[in-house]
């Protein structure tokens, strides 16, 4: 989509769409939000959330440079990637969503993007499935990744269950610590493409 420099300045409702995307910026009401306009910044990692194991600094800089995207008027922000439990981590100690305490955490960002009158941030939830670097990976068979050296646990039912609660209680906390909805990764390798497969479900 290609816009005039001096249009940047302007609000997003003034800027003039495309003739292939007349919507682009006009808002989009759903069920439980309303967006400012379509533009949305899909989700990208940026390693923040992991400086922030100990403190609240790596959220601090994430809740400016999730602003920023939010001050230049795009309707929708989704994080990085969460996982909803241990199982779920990319790789030791990588961001998690699974207590009250590390929801706290979170509230830096989604007060900073809502302070700009205008953004809203989801919560993209993502569970590593067989492609978590460490020794605790889950996957529906017991089948290990090209890139990983760890071999996943099968899950047994009982751990899907538990799994599947997991993944609600993530989103419940990410509705505490402000989030306005959340992005359930299903797709590109992870836990839920995983059990969609054939080549990683032999269950």
């Amino acid at each position: 989509l290609s816009i005039r420099k001096a249009e940047l300045s302007k609000p997003t409702h003034l800027i003039m769409a495309h003739p292939k995307f007349p919507n682009i910026f006009k808002p989009l009401i759903l069920p439980f939000t309303q967006l400012e306009n379509r533009v949305i910044m899909g989700s990208m990692h940026t390693g923040l959330e992991e400086s922030s194991r100990f403190s609240f600094s790596g959220y601090t800089k994430l809740a400016a440079y999730f602003a920023e995207r939010a001050k230049g008027g795009v309707g929708l922000i989704v994080t990085g990637g969460v996982a909803p439990n241990r199982a779920g981590w990319v790789a030791p100690f990588s961001a998690k969503l699974t207590n009250r305490w590390e929801a706290r955490k979170h509230k830096c960002v989604t007060e900073a993007v809502h302070d700009t009158k205008g953004a809203k941030i989801a919560l993209q939830i993502l569970h590593s499935g067989r492609y978590g670097y460490h020794p605790f990976a889950v996957a529906p068979s017991a089948i290990r990744a090209p890139i990983s050296k760890f071999t996943p646990r099968a899950l047994t039912e009982r751990g899907i269950q538990s799994t599947i609660d997991d993944f609600a209680n993530a989103a419940y906390l990410a509705r505490v610590a402000g989030y306005d909805g959340v992005e359930v990764m299903g797709s590109e390798g992870y836990l839920i493409n995983e059990f969609l497969s054939p080549v990683t479900n032999k269950r």
